[in-house]
């Protein structure tokens, strides 16, 4: 049974990194193809808008075609974006071959989840998830250190070109060891609700990546952000009048689902951020090379690693209700104290506090992707997979801006986007971000996910008998 997670992780490891390899690599590839980096931001946007395109829809064509095989054609589509960026001669190019990218992406994550919640006992969905949850964490951090290793020695081609054996492996592995998942009964597609979510997503997706990553004038970035607000309020009132629609908006109904969504949510933008800030503050603001900074955000991938061996037992301990909102307050404290950091700060330091860090987030994270499958039907599990696919993706891409906001706005007092002062102040506005997620558990009772989690409250008279006073 750990063989199929493990087959799953590796996939989603390399779509994980891939989103974020290209980043130290801009510049060398933007020579080969003729253009500018700052014009090639624009293959980031294009994969980040592919994403939330596309991820609404996967669940619907992993029950119309079975999510098996609908998984493999993912990491076959994933490769041909690959080779297609490898090849690329042009901008146009570069950028179509990323969206490409972005079509095998959005498929394989969410339906991994799915495939992982109908072949999953509930009383193993915790462990199981640990395996998803760790190469989303790792991937972002060892991205950029790893695109610029490979192009500072090799050639910015191997980051794309790595992923073909890759993608074979987990295909065959895929073929073999993954249990066939005959295609449910599924209504047509819901065009029209498909074509709002596809504006709303993206238009939010792509409007946020233009601010916080200008290859384009802002203000078609706030163009985009309002047309996807007002796409989404159109999706929400024609829900409610459509008996089956592309994202069943119900489900928020489920008070355990509606947490997990709503406090994930609140902690994605404030851990998006740090991906963003902490390399950031280190080269700009420290005065490291990319390596170095690379080196050191790499520690919280080993604290998510450790996190996969204790997640099952801390949340048979403690319960979804007490870990999530510990794990928000406590991490929020450590996301705040990166603006205590100089560059005098010995680097042993920093790296227990990203060490621990990383290791909370990972628990945070493990805890919330289950959450959303402990209390939904089986036959629910393909909405719960695209509505907490689909808020993920806007919510990183939301971190991501608001951290370069934050940076933008401290200037007007610091004199600059990349002081150290700006730097205190936007890991402290995260931190409250942070934090605020622990909010959307407080009602959630106590022993909501326990089938999940094996937690077990104590009976009254139990505590009673363990609190009163022995007699001899």
């Amino acid at each position: 049974m750990r063989l199929i997670p493990l087959i799953l992780a590796v996939a989603l490891f390399m779509e994980n990194m891939d989103s974020t390899v290209i980043s130290t690599s801009l510049p060398a590839i933007a020579i080969d193809i003729g253009t500018s980096p700052i014009a090639l931001k624009l293959a980031l946007t294009a994969y980040l808008v592919s994403l939330a395109i596309f991820i609404p829809i996967s669940s619907w064509f992993a029950d119309k075609y079975g999510a098996k095989r609908v998984f493999q054609a993912a990491i076959f589509v994933f490769m041909a974006g690959s080779i297609g960026c490898a090849m690329a001669g042009s901008l146009g190019g570069f950028v179509i071959a990323r969206f490409l990218q972005g079509m095998g992406g959005a498929m394989m994550t969410p339906v991994a989840r799915l495939v992982l919640f109908r072949t999953t006992p509930r009383g193993e969905l915790v462990s199981a998830m640990a395996w998803l949850t760790v190469p989303g964490l790792i991937g972002p951090l060892i991205g950029p250190p790893l695109g610029g290793f490979i192009t500072t020695y090799f050639s910015w081609h191997w980051i794309f070109l790595i992923n073909i054996p890759i993608g074979l492996i987990g295909s065959v592995l895929t073929r073999i060891y993954l249990p066939d998942m005959p295609p449910a009964g599924v209504k047509a597609l819901d065009i029209v609700g498909f074509s709002l979510v596809a504006i709303a997503a993206s238009g939010i997706v792509f409007g946020l990546s233009v601010i916080s990553l200008p290859a384009l004038p802002p203000i078609f970035g706030i163009l985009a952000v309002i047309t996807g607000a007002v796409a989404l309020i159109v999706y929400i009132l024609y829900a409610r009048r459509k008996a089956n629609p592309i994202l069943q908006l119900g489900l928020f109904a489920n008070p355990v689902f509606r947490s997990a969504i709503v406090g994930g949510t609140l902690f994605r933008i404030g851990n998006g951020a740090l991906p963003f800030l902490l390399p950031l503050m280190f080269q700009l603001g420290f005065g490291m090379t990319p390596f170095e900074s690379g080196s050191l955000t790499f520690v919280a991938a080993a604290g998510a690693m450790a996190m996969k061996f204790l997640a099952p037992r801390a949340l048979r301990l403690g319960g979804f209700r007490n870990i999530l909102i510990s794990t928000a307050l406590i991490t929020a404290c450590f996301s705040a104290a990166n603006a205590l950091f100089t560059p005098a700060t010995p680097h042993l330091v920093i790296i227990a506090m990203l060490l621990v860090g990383g290791f909370l987030r990972s628990l945070f994270f493990t805890s919330a992707n289950t959450l959303v499958f402990a209390a939904v039907e089986d036959a629910e599990g393909s909405q719960a997979t695209a509505i907490s696919a689909t808020t993920q993706q806007v919510s990183i891409a939301l971190g991501v801006a608001v951290a370069g906001g934050i940076l933008e706005i401290s200037a007007l007092s610091t004199g600059s986007a990349t002081s150290l002062e700006s730097f205190a102040i936007a890991f402290v506005t995260v931190g409250f971000i942070t934090a605020s997620a622990a909010f959307a558990f407080l009602r959630l009772a106590p022993e909501a996910g326990n089938v999940v989690s094996g937690y077990r409250l104590r009976p009254p008279e139990e505590v009673a008998s363990a609190t009163s006073p022995t007699r001899s």
